[in-house]
């Protein structure tokens, strides 16, 4: 093992530890928002408990995701700084657009969101809250678009061995691009769905029994159909861009589509393999082209042609990493999304009336949607391993080798010592992120979500007319 496998090995864990939050964010913090609206329209107690609980939630992850992203970002200038010489003019300005709008836009809002409980008109801290989130999902598109270049560049021209920039807004419009956001976005819904039913049904299983069941089974009923509907849409979403997804991989990464399925020679009517042994007839044609006769082109056949085209060497990714996150991507994102059909179906409208209202769903679907809490999140994290691993040994598809891309004066002791150091940290922070989650969502919604639990009740004299009570309530 060298200093170029060690550097790919640190990427690989920042990147895949960052993504373990950001779709809980992007998700989540829309959800949130959601509950302030149904608070501000209706006045219901329990829209603004939800609104608090959930706030917490979204707010832990938010702050890990922002560290571990930080650090992400370093990796470019330790371990990669030949590829970011050459990328830097390009993939340089989705970044700084990032930063300097979308990002700034997102924690300033939400600063005066956390802060601005009691502070600020209740129209005016809804729209903050809803400025970050637009703010967390301009993000994501800048984000993805940059990554989308390196898959597909487009707008760009390469002068002493760097590449210029030409046009940005193809950059921006990438066609990889526009089929990825929403894909991913889209996952990211589906995330978050899957960890609101977790948390729901784990305060339902908890307090089915209890004396405050009756009372807060109409707040996790809201919950459980809120997260059920983003839950199925998202899904609708997800597929929908997986189709273009898959198109655009037949047209821009064979390579990628041919080891996803295991697929080593060009063949038409291509079949889609559904594990070892279990086929479907001109599937994967039909999937990728639309017509079930076409032709996929194979691993081997796609070798031979980089070959003549780049020049000797291995274009072939590692096949049984790149065929397995793809099933584990499509199965575990199937599941989470028939676990949503099966909750609207348990929980609609004509079965509601034939439950009491503390029974919201049965203890047994209450108890798959906990277990089911590590599906949605595996399968985005199988689906980046298919889409980073999968271009290999490509950092810039057809441009820039993986090899190339590595910083020429680092050691391998060095990136050793740097990914044993980053691995324990982010192992500790796992721990503390994982401590902070467990411990609210054990203690539950605030009893009274408009004063912060460890004020005094009122006393007469503050309750007497015509005198005000002083104490601001905050959310934290």
């Amino acid at each position: 093992m060298d200093a170029l496998d060690l550097a790919r090995w640190q990427f690989g864990v920042t990147t895949v530890y960052h993504f373990l939050f950001v779709p809980l964010t992007i998700g989540l913090g829309v959800f949130v928002a959601a509950m302030q609206t149904a608070w501000h329209r209706t006045g219901k107690d329990h829209y603004l408990a939800l609104t608090r609980f959930f706030g917490k939630l979204f707010l832990i992850n938010f702050a890990m995701g922002v560290v571990t992203g930080l650090v992400q970002e370093f990796q470019f200038g330790m371990n990669w700084s030949e590829y970011s010489t050459f990328v830097g003019d390009v993939f340089g300005a989705p970044l700084a657009m990032e930063a300097l709008l979308a990002f700034f836009l997102e924690s300033t809002f939400l600063g005066l969101w956390i802060f601005g409980w009691d502070r600020l008109p209740k129209r005016v801290h809804l729209a903050c809250l809803w400025a970050a989130v637009i703010g967390s999902n301009v993000s994501a598109y800048f984000i993805l678009a940059a990554n989308a270049w390196m898959k597909h560049p487009v707008g760009y021209e390469v002068i002493d061995g760097r590449a210029r920039m030409t046009d940005l807004w193809a950059v921006l419009t990438n066609s990889t691009a526009l089929a990825q956001v929403p894909h991913v976005v889209g996952a990211a819904f589906v995330v978050a769905g899957g960890f609101v039913l977790a948390v729901a049904g784990y305060r339902l299983l908890r307090e089915r029994g209890s004396a405050e069941q009756a009372r807060r089974s109409p707040m996790w009923r809201t919950a459980l159909r809120g997260a059920l509907v983003m839950t199925a849409i998202a899904g609708v979403v997800v597929t929908a861009s997986g189709d273009m997804s898959a198109r655009l991989l037949h047209e821009q990464q064979p390579m990628k589509l041919a080891a996803a399925e295991g697929l080593r020679h060009d063949t038409a009517g291509a079949a889609f393999t559904i594990v070892p042994g279990v086929e479907v007839p001109g599937l994967l044609s039909l999937l990728t082209t639309h017509d079930p006769d076409a032709v996929v082109q194979g691993v081997d056949d796609v070798q031979a042609r980089y070959e003549q085209r780049f020049g000797p060497a291995d274009y072939t990714p590692n096949l049984p990493v790149i065929y397995w996150s793809f099933r584990v991507m499509i199965g575990f994102g199937m599941a989470t999304v028939g676990l949503s059909a099966l909750g609207l179906w348990l929980t609609r409208r004509g079965r509601g009336r034939r439950r009491t209202t503390a029974q919201v769903v049965p203890a047994w679907f209450a108890r798959v949607c906990v277990l089911a809490l590590p599906l949605p999140t595996l399968a985005v994290t199988a689906g980046w391993l298919l889409s980073e691993i999968g271009r290999q040994p490509w950092t810039v598809q057809g441009e820039l080798l993986t090899a190339a891309s590595v910083s020429p004066d680092v050691g391998l002791t060095e990136v050793a010592i740097s990914l044993a150091v980053f691995t324990v940290l982010y192992g500790l922070l796992a721990v503390a992120e994982g401590a902070l989650l467990v411990r609210h969502i054990k203690a539950g919604p605030e009893d009274r979500p408009g004063r912060r639990p460890e004020q005094p009740a009122p006393t007469p004299a503050e309750t007497e007319p015509g005198k005000a009570r002083l104490t601001p309530t905050l959310m934290y």
